[in-house]
């Protein structure tokens, strides 16, 4: 069992203070694994500290400086990608056969993406008379959840760095190991003394220090609702800048010429992996009235393709939730989904599932009524409401009719009309037909979802402060 008492600050590996012990538990198995010493208070103002004094140098760096750092850390964390992957998957139960793929990859590549975009962007423009910057905005305060804990971490540093702003990050207690090795790929990269340093703690103590800190400049977080109320509720005492990455209940809209085979195949596919703890899953499938009967008999056989198991077991397509808590949370869901009048198209056998560890079996069911609870609140696990619809006005109006809008989908052969439909959807991010992700696009929420937006160039320009300096031109003198 590995025990950690140390952190990186200020360039250096220093020990911890906390009075606390966070214990790493092994979702797969329900043991500890590991054990991280909490950051006492004088280690989080250290944290500030190292990191305002890294300010001035970050921001002196050009932006194509900085874009190569980035361009180091992705080589660093590509040199070290197996060990990261067998580490995340001990930390939250991921099956280690996506673990880098899902995981790691898409972090590596999330941090070239933040380099080429700052090598397009213009830190400064001429507006009229005017000289406009993209300053740094400061020291970023980043606060990341477990669910991807690595490429959440790569969205906020990535973008925070490509902009000058040097960061504090405080990793979920759920996984905090990834980011001891996050630390060592950007150490090795040759960043700046400070330009990242760890705390190690949970939100009520840790996260809402750092909220408060008046070192910090801007709170960037992923994380529940709840948790985001908490945040914006912190950080408006000081007039902190805030992002918030939060919920979701993402809808996909089969429209009747929309290829409902392959809707449900991609569907299926973003509730089961990662055992539906993702924010962007599509947990509403929206069908016509008249083909529930086929979308049902298509989710039943495309769940009954996925196997659940340990993180270990190379046959296994669904591991663990994450937490014992997260467990009893999907499951209080999926009974009252029962008395509140849903009825089951397919559940994983529970005979089926492991006797030890955080495991609940994929399930769908068939939603009648979209005001219920399962059609409403985001349950964070592999389960599907399959709803239907009466005309595209109220398939449109179901999408729309939760307190979420972070992501989506629609199906049409009309590619045209399908675009139509996605424009009417209150979402930051929209697929049409399983077009993939776009890691330079835009990301981001609406509604209780949250506000600002990651990724790419407009990642970097949340990290900035725009500062206009007037000048007499030639027509003026």
């Amino acid at each position: 069992m590995d025990h950690r008492a140390d952190t990186y600050i200020d360039g250096q590996w220093v020990e911890n203070n906390g009075d606390d012990v966070i214990a790493v538990i092994d979702p797969s198995t329900g043991q500890c694994v590991a054990t991280v010493r909490e950051s006492s208070t004088d280690d989080m103002d250290r944290a500030v500290e190292a990191a305002g004094r890294a300010r001035p140098v970050l921001r002196a760096m050009p932006p194509d400086e900085r874009a190569a750092l980035l361009d180091r850390v992705a080589g660093e964390l590509a040199a070290r990608e197996g060990g990261l992957a067998e580490l995340i998957s001990s930390e939250m139960g991921m099956p280690r056969k996506h673990c880098l793929g899902y995981q790691v990859r898409t972090a590596i590549g999330t941090f070239r993406n933040s380099a080429a975009a700052a090598r397009g962007m213009d830190f400064t423009e001429r507006i009229g008379g005017s000289t406009v910057l993209r300053e740094p905005v400061g020291v970023v305060a980043a606060m990341t959840p477990w669910n991807f804990p690595l490429l959440q971490t790569a969205a906020k540093l990535g973008p925070a760095l490509a902009a000058g702003c040097p960061v504090v990050l405080k990793p979920s207690e759920i996984t905090p190991l990834d980011a001891y090795v996050l630390a060592e790929a950007v150490h090795a990269a040759g960043a700046p003394p400070g330009a990242l340093n760890l705390v190690f703690g949970n939100g009520l103590h840790v996260g809402e220090y750092m909220t408060r800190h008046p070192g910090v400049s801007m709170v960037s977080l992923t994380g529940s609702t709840r948790a985001g109320r908490r945040v914006a509720e912190l950080a408006a005492a000081s007039i902190k800048r805030v992002t918030l990455e939060l919920g979701g209940k993402s809808a996909a809209i089969v429209l009747p010429d929309g290829d409902l085979e392959a809707a449900v195949e991609r569907v299926v596919r973003t509730v089961a992996i990662n055992t539906g703890q993702t924010c962007t899953a599509l947990t509403r499938l929206l069908v016509p009235f008249e083909s529930m009967p086929d979308a049902e008999e298509l989710v039943a056989a495309a769940l009954a393709g996925y196997r659940v198991g340990p993180s270990d077991d190379p046959d296994a397509d669904v591991g663990p939730l994450a937490s014992a808590s997260q467990r009893h949370r999907v499951t209080d869901h999926i009974e009252r989904a029962l008395v509140d009048g849903a009825r089951t198209i397919w559940a994983y056998p529970d005979a089926e599932l492991p006797r030890a560890g955080f495991f609940t079996g994929p399930a769908a069911f068939a939603v009648s009524d979209p005001r219920i609870v399962l059609a409403q609140q985001e349950v964070f696990g592999p389960v599907l409401a399959v709803i239907p619809y009466v005309g595209e006005d109220e398939a449109v109006a179901i999408a729309n009719g939760t307190p979420y809008g972070l992501a989506g989908a629609v199906w049409s052969r009309d590619e045209e009309h399908a675009l139509r439909v996605a424009e009417r959807i209150e979402a930051g991010s929209i697929e049409i037909n399983g077009a993939p992700f776009n890691g330079l696009a835009p990301f981001g929420g609406h509604k209780q979802s949250g506000y600002g937006r990651e990724l790419g160039a407009h990642g970097i320009a949340q990290f900035t402060e725009l500062k206009s300096i007037q000048r007499r031109t030639a027509a003026a003198r």
